[in-house]
């Protein structure tokens, strides 16, 4: 075990919280990827599972819901945005709460809400109830998915972070086909309830069974490092004890010395004493990256597919033919993940968010114009599988810019930019949809998630196989 003296007095000491800092990353770098890991993933994936679930939700209603809950673009408009919203609010208010009191609790906390709040929505009388608590359920969806990011981040071993969290995601994205056949299928009422209603049941009891099973996860030894330098390597300890034997190099002294020399001078102070700014010198180049993919990434995730069902009922197909393709090219986000895996740490995490980009640009304007179903049903597939590799890389890649300290709050912050474009989205978008048309919108929405590309390729360094505390 690596010798630090007095732990207690790190917080209060640059140099000895940045050694402390350096054991436990080393430690848990050198801990051996077996079924502890793989048991964390599953966990926290299986959240993932019921938050993506409840967000494909937000277009599969519309098409469900009592004729006059949506009667105008407006309403389905703000029955789309209402969630998205709600995760604005709670990546801005409570991501920063899991920088100060822990991953861990605030993991129960976000769960607890958005569960409790999807079982009340299910028994909504009315339209403006349903948006309401919609936006509610939200806001734990907000906090939730920017610490998963963030957790897995810090947790996995570096040689494998990239994989493992799209392992993750995986995972999660499987909700979404799961829904989509689920919106297609299910009986207009079943037992006298109208089939959405239980739709929104499954979602919240699902995250009560994920609650649970939450308990059983440890807290982020790297965020205790700075924020309870006394417990981190005890927890370490307990890792490496559940997980098994760590190879003979993680008892010597950390590799900061083999560490690049311009990493170790850019690299930005995690403590308590010197709490890095997003907007000062060292994060600021990097914060307006991320500030960046969060604004225009959605676009190409949600602009793309969110209103596809109502895409594909203004090109004259009927409801159930459009859930039923909705459904069918909803098989890429799973897919998508599943390639990521191969990729991820394979191919520069900032070259996949370049090129990424650029394909689902082409794809997604290739299902706009589209007309028969073979040509819809395939670029949809394409586009839905290109945009989760792209949106998974993106969020890989920006929980790697941050340090522990302020890593929650910045990505909590910058993904509330994601949400605040996917909540206007509706209303920008199927105003040009009823307009225009798909075609001319898709073009639109392809300029806007190429440029991404420009800035990532502009801005973006290197992050794969480099530890967190050294990019």
């Amino acid at each position: 075990m690596v010798d630090i003296p007095d732990v207690t007095r790190a917080v209060r000491n640059a140099p000895d919280t940045s050694r402390l800092q350096e054991a436990v990353a080393a430690r848990l770098d050198a801990v051996p990827v077996g079924r502890w890991h793989r048991g964390v993933l599953l966990v926290v994936g299986l959240g993932s599972f019921f938050n993506f679930f409840e967000v494909a939700l937000s277009s599969l209603l519309v098409p469900l819901l009592p004729g006059g809950w949506v009667a105008s673009t407006t309403d389905k408009s703000l029955l789309i945005g209402a969630t998205f919203a709600g995760e604005l609010l709670g990546a801005l208010l409570l991501s920063g709460l899991a920088d100060r009191f822990g991953r861990r609790r605030m993991f129960q906390v976000n769960l607890v809400a958005y569960a409790v709040l999807s079982v009340a929505a299910a028994f909504a009388p009315d339209a403006a109830t349903l948006i309401a608590l919609r936006v509610l359920l939200g806001i734990g969806l907000g906090a939730e998915l920017a610490l998963v990011d963030t957790y897995l981040t810090e947790l996995m071993p570096t040689a494998r972070r990239g994989r493992m969290l799209a392992t993750a995601y995986g995972l999660g994205m499987l909700a979404v086909p799961v829904a989509g056949i689920l919106a297609a299928k299910l009986p207009h009422s079943l037992a006298g309830i109208a089939g959405w209603r239980w739709l929104m049941v499954f979602a919240g009891l699902g995250a009560v069974i994920v609650w649970v099973l939450r308990r059983r996860l440890p807290e982020s030894p790297r965020w205790l490092a700075v924020h309870r330098p006394d417990e981190a390597l005890a927890a370490v300890a307990r890792i490496e004890a559940t997980a098994g034997p760590a190879a003979p190099s993680a008892n010597a002294e950390p590799p900061v010395g083999r560490m690049p020399a311009k990493r170790l001078t850019t690299a930005v102070p995690q403590t308590d004493l010197e709490r890095p700014r997003l907007w000062g010198p060292g994060l600021r180049r990097r914060t307006s990256l991320v500030c960046v993919m969060e604004t225009l990434g959605p676009i190409g995730f949600y602009g793309f597919s969110a209103i596809a069902p109502l895409v594909l009922l203004d090109k004259g197909f009927t409801v159930v033919e459009s859930l039923t393709y909705t459904a069918m090219t909803a098989l890429g986000y799973p897919l998508g993940c599943f390639v990521l895996m191969h990729l991820a740490e394979r191919v520069q995490r900032r070259t996949l968010v370049i090129v990424s980009s650029l394909l689902v640009a082409v794809a997604g304007t290739v299902f706009g114009l589209g007309t028969s179903a073979a040509v819809i049903v395939s670029a949809g597939l394409c586009t839905t599988l290109i945009s989760v590799i792209n949106a998974t890389v993106s969020r890989a890649y920006g929980a790697e810019l941050f340090p522990t300290a302020v890593r929650n709050t910045a990505l909590g912050r910058t993904y509330a930019l994601s949400r605040l474009v996917a909540a206007v989205l509706p209303f920008c978008t199927l105003t040009i949809l009823n307009a225009v048309g798909a075609g001319p919108l898709y073009l639109i929405c392809a300029v806007l998630i190429a440029a991404m590309s420009v800035a990532v390729a502009v801005l973006g360094p290197k992050t794969n196989a480099v530890r967190l505390e050294g990019v």
